[in-house]
């Protein structure tokens, strides 16, 4: 795969973002890095001048941002998505540095689509939002004052992929093991847990109503085995086959 099709495959997303100047900012530290892939989920004030005029020459990035309502149609047919926090969450995930995320975004970019998430600049990212994520990435400013500007947030982990093509151009990027079957996009992923989570209430496993964090849980267990297409396939099989036997009984 050439380098601009592995580039096309890195999907920059941002969530809900408030001022059009730090889409701007965001579009110009991209093509910086030579991304252009930048999808927009419910910005409060876009299409906007001061996003051109903070672009400067990254015009064209905007001009191609792709605008939608939600994450789950941002990272629909995303193999690989890494989400941003800044803070400690109560139920861990599994989380990359930027040097690691970089390469890991770049490598799989190889074959399949991958996105890295940013949210708002006042709270991040929601729990629920995270937990669509295989892997948190978090960028260790100054404890002191630790706050990024969105823009920069993005100028780092785009740099770090840059990083990792240089470092593939040179021969010094591990190559991915090669896989029998592609992983799971994150759409057929989300219907899968629709499918546990209902799955599990009509064998009484849990409370829908007092769910504590049974679905959590079950959920960062399968983000962090990555499943691919046929290992769903079978399990959404198997649910199904418990739903008919619950049925007849």
């Amino acid at each position: 795969m050439s380098l601009i099709e592995r580039q096309a495959n890195i999907r920059i997303v941002l969530v809900n973002t408030t001022h059009p100047g730090n889409i701007g900012g965001a579009a110009r530290a991209m093509k910086n890095m030579g991304l252009a892939e930048l999808y927009l989920v419910e910005p409060k004030e876009y299409p906007a001048p001061r996003a051109v005029w903070r672009a400067a020459a990254a015009r064209d990035i905007l001009d191609g941002a792709t605008i939608v309502e939600t994450v789950d149609e941002a990272i629909a047919d995303c193999g690989l998505v890494v989400g941003t926090s800044a803070r400690e969450r109560r139920i861990p995930w599994p989380l990359l540095n930027p040097r690691e995320c970089g390469e890991k975004i770049y490598r799989e970019s190889a074959t399949h689509k991958t996105a890295l998430l940013f949210g708002r600049e006042d709270r991040g990212l929601t729990n629920e939002e995270l937990q669509k994520c295989h892997y948190h990435v978090h960028i260790p400013s100054n404890p002191d004052y630790s706050s990024l500007n969105l823009a920069t947030a993005v100028q780092v982990l785009a740099y770090e992929v840059r990083m990792a093509s240089l470092a593939d151009e040179q021969g010094n990027l591990p190559a991915l093991t090669d896989w029998d079957q592609p992983p799971v996009k994150s759409a057929d992923l989300e219907y899968f847990h629709e499918h546990l989570a209902t799955t599990m209430a009509e064998l009484k496993f849990y409370d829908p109503e007092n769910p504590k964090q049974v679905l959590t849980r079950m959920r960062r267990l399968f983000n962090r085995v990555r499943m691919d297409e046929m290992e769903v396939s079978i399990l959404r099989g198997l649910l199904t086959a418990v739903q008919r036997k619950i049925d007849r009984k």
